[in-house]
């Protein structure tokens, strides 16, 4: 077609200004709705250290249960799923129920614990301090029932995946309260709050002792403060008083042998940066 040289007219030169300010406003708008924090768990450990630790604890024993394959789930501050992981050849080697037990776990313990250097209480809730406090007639009764777990995320993809780096529910929020032993706050060994860890798959009490040890394990342990005597996030067994009898958790014997081996976790597993 010969070229007139005439100027557009004025109707196709005020849609070709709207379409490159359309065009701009996107690039704008783009930029703006970018995650501001594009690796959500720089901070934490991923897969393979937790799956090692893991694997390291359970087979190295003593840990008051009845010595099964365990499931551990770690989420960052944000309660968005970091990693998952099993200590067994494959999934079906664990209690299947565990794998979102442990998330729901890892949500807790990083949903009521609090950095150092706040107001008020600053420091770890593990799961296993808020056993006695969601108790009927408690005073923090119900709970459990207030941040569900999200079941799209806990159940959903495929399952050949779970428990593998690329579980389906790592990058999402898994959500979810549980209250009995096995989860726990992570604290860099510089005494930042990152996130939570997840253990489940044994006795509650187990449970416990297995997440301290992985914790350790993981240098994730420099708890600012604590409810337990010992000033941490240790289970309390009964009987207890004080301030410690709010929070107290059952024994879980005749099964295995947990109390002494619990009680005994601040001297043989130290809270604090390991070298």
């Amino acid at each position: 077609m010969k070229q007139t040289g005439h100027p557009l007219p004025l109707l196709s030169r005020v849609g070709a200004a709207l379409l490159a300010a359309s065009c701009a406003f996107a690039m704008t708008t783009s930029v703006a709705l970018a995650d501001p924090n594009p690796d959500p768990c720089k901070d934490l450990p991923l897969y393979a250290q937790l799956k090692k630790a893991l694997q390291t604890v359970v087979a190295g024993g003593n840990n008051g249960g009845l010595g099964n394959d365990m499931w551990a789930t770690v989420v960052n501050r944000d309660g968005i799923v970091c990693a998952v992981a099993f200590t067994g050849t494959g999934r079906g080697d664990q209690w299947p129920g565990s794998r979102v037990i442990s998330a729901q776990k890892a949500n807790t313990a990083n949903a009521f614990s609090r950095p150092g250097g706040v107001i008020g209480f600053a420091g770890a809730l593990s799961t296993a301090n808020l056993y006695t406090a969601v108790q009927p007639g408690g005073s923090l009764f119900g709970l459990q029932l207030s941040n569900p777990v999200d079941t799209e995320v806990a159940y959903g993809g495929n399952a050949n995946n779970y428990g593998k780096a690329n579980d389906p529910m790592v990058g999402q929020k898994i959500g979810g309260v549980n209250v009995f032993g096995g989860g726990f706050a992570l604290y860099t060994s510089a005494g930042a709050l990152v996130g939570g860890l997840g253990v489940s798959g044994d006795t509650s009490c187990s449970d416990h002792i297995i997440g301290w040890k992985v914790r350790h394990d993981l240098n994730f342990d420099n708890v600012p403060a604590g409810i337990s005597a010992t000033g941490d996030d240790n289970i309390i067994f009964p009987p207890a008083g004080g301030l410690q009898a709010a929070f107290i958790h059952p024994d879980c014997a005749p099964v295995g042998s947990p109390v002494g081996i619990a009680n005994a976790l601040p001297k043989t597993y130290p809270i604090g940066p390991n070298p």
